[in-house]
């Protein structure tokens, strides 16, 4: 991690990954919409209606990586002093925060059809919820102090706490009654999806990712020269200070 605690050094990493990430994007865009629209299958009980989940699961699957990722940089932060922990962290939150919004939308769109309601206090529904607040917390607290350092150490703690939420949302259609299927594709036995519907599920995830990555870098870099354009004024500004002070003290 140390090798790109640089900031140099990873916007020459960014530079490279980012055209082949907008690439994997477009491909998997194109390819998983076809796949959804004009191969995968209908349902025998819900109709063309569960071509939803082909946006809302892998949503969903973004909306808990990023959060997990989130937590990570918040540890490396916190713990380890990375430089640039905290840039990833703050790029990262709003991008998670706009897939768990996509993931709820979607599953009201999903559900009202097939449920008879937008939305259920169950608990997946009900913990995917927090998970949002988490997310606009994180933004909350990163912007809420005048120290930014202070913005950042608050947020960080705020992340990691969030982490509990995540076994939460994963395990809670097994350990209580909810209107959530079972997994049917991350499972220790194996995906039990039909092929033609697995298909499209894992090239929209593909698309996702390939977005998140194109978004995290672009974020990050413009934070780091917004960084580096208020140390470049702090520095203009030290003479005039050092000059002013030096006028009044004779």
């Amino acid at each position: 991690m140390q090798r790109f605690a640089n900031p140099g050094q990873f916007l020459r990493l960014a530079a490279a990954v980012q055209p082949w990430a907008a690439g994997l994007c477009a491909l998997a865009t194109a390819g998983g919409l076809y796949f959804a629209l004009f191969l995968s299958p209908a349902d025998y009980q819900q109709g063309d209606s569960v071509r939803i989940m082909y946006v809302h699961v892998p949503a969903a699957w973004m909306a808990l990586s990023i959060y997990l990722g989130l937590a990570i940089a918040a540890a490396l932060s916190l713990v380890w002093k990375h430089p640039l922990a905290d840039v990833a962290a703050r790029a990262m939150a709003p991008i998670g925060a706009a897939f768990t919004a996509l993931c709820l939308i979607t599953g009201s769109l999903w559900g009202q059809p097939m449920w008879g309601t937008w939305w259920v206090w169950d608990a997946r529904l009900t913990s995917v919820l927090v998970l949002f607040f988490l997310y606009l917390g994180h933004i909350a607290l990163a912007n809420a102090f005048d120290d930014a350092d202070r913005g950042a150490r608050a947020a960080a703690v705020l992340a990691l706490v969030g982490v509990v939420n995540l076994p939460i949302i994963k395990f809670s259609v097994d350990w209580w009654n909810t209107l959530h299927q079972p997994a049917s594709v991350l499972r220790l036995g194996g995906p039990t999806i039909h092929g033609a519907m697995l298909a499209p599920l894992l090239l929209m995830w593909l698309a996702y990712m390939g977005y998140f990555l194109v978004v995290l870098i672009t974020r990050m870099r413009t934070e780091l020269a917004e960084r580096r354009l208020r140390a470049l004024q702090l520095n203009a500004e030290q003479p005039t200070r050092v000059a002013t002070s030096a006028v009044e003290a004779g």
